[in-house]
């Protein structure tokens, strides 16, 4: 017999079944599989990266500024700088002079952290400035805006602590300064000598008499953006 043969509906109901089933369970699979599976390595990156930059916030201020930190010395030997104080503001345009908040606060500076340290001979003082921001590209922005070769100003603002050895420390007496971009973090120095001479005053320096400050920088620096494995467990990290 000729004609089109017309499946009953039950017939095509079910096979609708069978593939709907079918489909839900292939989704509910990978559904399974996103869920269960570890985080990539695009994601673990994204995740240290973030670690990172909240690192300003999260770890315990001394552990941005150590009690001591090493240094060489004029003459080669290891010698180690003393912190004096840290600042209790953390707020960007308090601590920088006015000239640099504007590029400052364009790159999106979160916060800048503040210590003093003094040498070990006790004739130099560093104040040593940690600028937050949201990533690298930000922070390279605004190390940009900072003066080169050392001038002090404008630069990062003097701290000093009345009734220690750092009390004459001002910005009239700030002689040199460092800038360098560590990841989403810009570490700042200004350094002056303890009499509190006024850098006008000053005549023809030692070349190495501020070098050391690198060497403070450079700690901080390298601390705040060590990478770490990852803790996806740990409140400090966002996988």
């Amino acid at each position: 017999m000729g004609g089109t043969r017309t499946w009953p509906a039950l017939m095509v109901a079910s096979a609708l079944t069978v593939i709907c089933a079918v489909i839900a369970g292939v989704a509910a699979s990978a559904a399974a599989g996103e869920l269960t599976r570890g985080p990539s390595a695009g994601e673990l990156r994204q995740a240290s990266a973030a670690e990172i930059a909240r690192r300003w916030e999260l770890w315990p201020v001394g552990r941005i500024f150590p009690d001591t930190l090493g240094y060489t010395g004029e003459q080669g030997g290891r010698e180690k700088a003393r912190r004096v104080g840290i600042s209790s503001r953390t707020d960007c345009a308090a601590s920088v002079d006015a000239p640099l908040r504007a590029p400052v606060r364009a790159a999106g500076c979160r916060a800048i952290l503040r210590a003093t340290y003094i040498d070990a001979l006790q004739g130099i003082v560093v104040t040593v400035g940690v600028a937050a921001f949201p990533d690298s590209v930000s922070a390279s922005a605004a190390e940009a805006a900072f003066p080169k070769a050392g001038k002090p100003s404008p630069g990062l603002r003097a701290l000093s602590f009345p009734g220690t050895v750092t009390d004459r420390f001002s910005a009239a007496s700030r002689q040199e300064s460092t800038a360098r971009q560590a990841g989403p973090y810009v570490v700042l120095t200004t350094a002056g000598q303890v009499d509190g001479r006024p850098a006008r005053w000053v005549g023809r320096q030692r070349p190495t008499i501020f070098t050391f400050t690198g060497d403070l920088a450079g700690q901080i620096a390298a601390a705040l953006t060590a990478p770490t494995a990852p803790d996806c467990e740990a409140k400090e990290w966002r996988c």
